[in-house]
């Protein structure tokens, strides 16, 4: 059977390009995958043609937007998510372009096709009853709960991805002064997190507990399972919904996730008045417009208790403002002019 150009490309694209050139991680490239495989059953699907079967040709405007919509309505994913499948073949058809200079054109009129838009999202985060309610849950008189008590203070403190946490070593973890943590986020690269000292004295219990300590354990996992293999991400994110389910309702389990600890640690240095600078190297965002979300979030926080406290006014009232014949007139004078 003859190779297509399109399947030589997406091989170069996933074997040199993505793991050589760009040097991502196995997990990004999982994802990017994925993307792919949404894509050739499509085709197969709802256009009859093999994966063996498609060439560059068909893969047209027409047909990308067709598939983007395809995800969205019988797929039932995200408009969020709809994007981020857009920008993976935005990547791909303009990696393309080199490999099939012929079909610039074609590729281009993909490459500009648009995000849709959608409805930003206030993040969710924890109160700091939740949070507390959280930490009090596991039992401390157990191993296995001060490994929880130490997982769950970490990945908060961190504001790590459940991804780094899962890929946390020994050696990652400092604990001389000042004690800091070495994540490795998206792209591979690293960043040091200072933790606070509490945080540092229950991750050294922990250690100890372990005998993670000694150096021969420098390249383990920090927080493994029962048959001493890396907790997964859905492990940690059982961890925490179970702890959440003993809250008595102060805390329900769809609320949590290692993601909304990550929030909850952003917006809490953003209150603190942290320059939102620092907070963008301390969640490892590339773009300071990925951390303005949380000042966006604050100002609706903001939004939300003023309403709670100013009275409403209807149509037919004054504004408070109104009954000052003082300031009427200094409003009204504000904008004539004065020779």
């Amino acid at each position: 059977m003859k190779q297509t150009s399109f399947s030589k490309t997406l091989t170069k694209y996933f074997t040199e390009y993505l793991t050589i050139s760009r040097n991502l991680s196995p997990n990004t490239i999982s994802s990017y995958r994925d993307v792919f495989k949404l894509l050739l059953l499509f085709m197969q699907s709802e256009k009859k043609l093999s994966p063996e079967r498609i060439e560059f040709e068909v893969l047209d405007q027409l047909t990308i937007n067709l598939f983007l919509n395809w995800i969205e309505d019988v797929r039932k994913v995200s408009i969020e998510t709809r994007n981020q499948r857009l920008a993976v073949l935005h990547s791909f058809f303009k990696f393309a372009q080199y490999e099939r200079p012929d079909l610039m054109h074609q590729f281009q009129q993909i490459l500009i096709m648009p995000k849709k838009k959608c409805q930003k999202k206030i993040v969710a985060y924890l109160s700091d009853a939740q949070l507390n309610a959280l930490f009090k849950q596991p039992d401390i008189g157990t191993l296995a709960g001060r490994r929880d008590l130490s997982l769950i203070v970490f990945l908060y403190d961190s504001a790590a991805r459940v991804q780094e946490l899962v890929d946390l070593n020994v050696r990652d973890i400092r604990l001389d002064y000042p004690p800091r943590v070495v994540l490795t986020g998206k792209g591979r690269k690293t960043r040091q997190v200072p933790l606070m000292t509490k945080t540092a004295k229950l991750i050294e219990q922990y250690l100890n507990d372990q005998n993670l300590i000694l150096p021969q354990y420098l390249d383990s996992p920090v927080f493994f399972n029962s048959r001493k293999e890396r907790l997964t991400r859905a492990g940690i994110t059982y961890i925490l919904k179970k702890y959440a389910n003993r809250t008595n309702g102060i805390l329900e389990p769809t609320e949590i996730s290692p993601h909304i600890l990550r929030h909850t640690k952003a917006m809490h240095l953003l209150h603190s008045g942290v320059n939102i600078i620092y907070i963008r190297d301390y969640l490892g965002h590339v773009d300071i417009s990925t951390t303005e979300i949380y000042a966006r979030a604050s100002d609706q926080m903001k939004r939300n208790a003023l309403e709670k406290v100013v009275p409403n006014y209807s149509i037919r009232e004054p504004m408070p403002w109104e009954a000052d014949a003082g300031l009427l007139q200094w409003l009204s004078d504000l904008g004539k002019r004065t020779y």
